[in-house]
């Protein structure tokens, strides 16, 4: 029987946008693409930004990379983690993806580079 698992989509946000809204927007948008099927397969997805984001604007960022992001968004993140059974790395340049990919190592986590390969498991 599979079991539920409470899997963290980690791809890039900020990396590859020169801090641009729309595209970072656009790159939220590819993390939550996969997260309708990993609910639909029966688990819960998670993006640090879906936390984050909030918080920042509560603590009155101005723009990506001020000291306010940098004292919310990767904790936020590396919190997150702590309380996830896997990690999904989608495609895409990372620093803080693949910073989030080693501590979920770190921490015995498994690590997924494929949706498929979580939705065809026959155990997870």
């Amino acid at each position: 029987m599979k079991k539920s698992l409470t899997i963290l989509i980690a791809g890039p946000y900020r990396s590859g946008t020169n801090d641009d809204p729309t595209l970072m927007a656009q790159n939220l948008q590819r993390m939550e693409e996969v997260a309708l099927p990993l609910f639909r397969a029966g688990h819960i997805p998670i993006i640090g930004e879906w936390f984050a984001l909030p918080l920042l604007n509560q603590a009155g960022c101005k723009y990506a990379g001020d000291e306010i992001y940098e004292e919310i968004s990767y904790p936020i993140a590396r919190r997150l983690i702590t309380r996830c059974d896997a990690i999904l790395r989608i495609e895409g340049e990372s620093k803080g993806a693949d910073g989030d990919v080693k501590f979920a190592e770190d921490l015995g986590l498994k690590v997924y580079y494929k949706l498929d390969d979580i939705l065809n498991a026959t155990e997870v």
